[in-house]
């Protein structure tokens, strides 16, 4: 089974201070087989990544995170980044980029409007492949919990992450599966796992990077 980071952030994410090298070295150091950087609004930190990593056993998955009208989307496997933040335009964009579209903590406790999803997620089933189950920066794993038993009851896939914006959150939360991670999605083979330790903390410090 190999084992995937699959929500990342870098430096070239506002609320972030991880260098891409750091991001990998930490990854692989935690027994990570791969990873999915997925900057806000920005492709640049997973291309930077890409070209730094030398493990062939390592895969890096380019994607990104974009900020909504209906609440935060991540799209892997991408190769430009997305212009529109209206949320079926966005899941157009994915789609036709022959990525993937992950709703990521829908029901997270936060003061930031975009952290909650807005649609009721059984109203975007068929627009999405997965949701994140597992999030790692979350306050009360009530949330997550809500969000598993959700995907459990519309047969998605599940993804799990730490949301990392700093080294040491990397791996609290990562995604199980066999095979390919685009395929394992597709066919719902995937496992989420994770642990709740320094949610508040990491979200705490990127509050106050953000605005340094």
């Amino acid at each position: 089974m190999k084992r995937y980071d699959v929500h990342c952030h870098t430096y070239y994410s506002p609320c972030s201070s991880m260098r891409p090298a750091v991001l990998i070295a930490t990854a692989k150091k935690r027994g990570m087989n791969g990873i999915v950087i997925v900057d806000h609004h920005t492709m640049k930190g997973a291309a930077l990544a890409t070209k730094l990593n030398k493990g062939r056993d390592f895969e890096i998955v380019t994607g990104m995170e974009i900020s909504t009208n209906q609440g935060d989307v991540l799209g892997y496997y991408l190769n430009k980044d997305i212009k529109s933040r209206e949320f079926f335009s966005v899941v157009d964009e994915i789609h036709k980029q022959g990525g993937l579209v992950v709703i990521p903590h829908p029901f997270r406790t936060s003061l930031n409007p975009n952290h909650t999803f807005k649609i009721p997620l059984p109203h975007v089933k068929g627009n999405i492949d997965a949701i994140e189950t597992f999030n790692a920066r979350m306050l009360f794993n009530s949330d997550n919990l809500k969000s598993k038993r959700i995907a459990e009851n519309l047969r998605m896939a599940q993804t799990a992450g730490s949301d990392a914006h700093f080294a040491f959150e990397v791996a609290t939360g990562y995604t199980e599966f066999d095979g390919s991670l685009h395929d394992a999605i597709r066919k719902r083979k995937t496992v989420p796992h994770g642990r709740l330790r320094f949610g508040a903390v990491g979200g705490l410090m990127s509050f106050i990077k953000k605005r340094i």
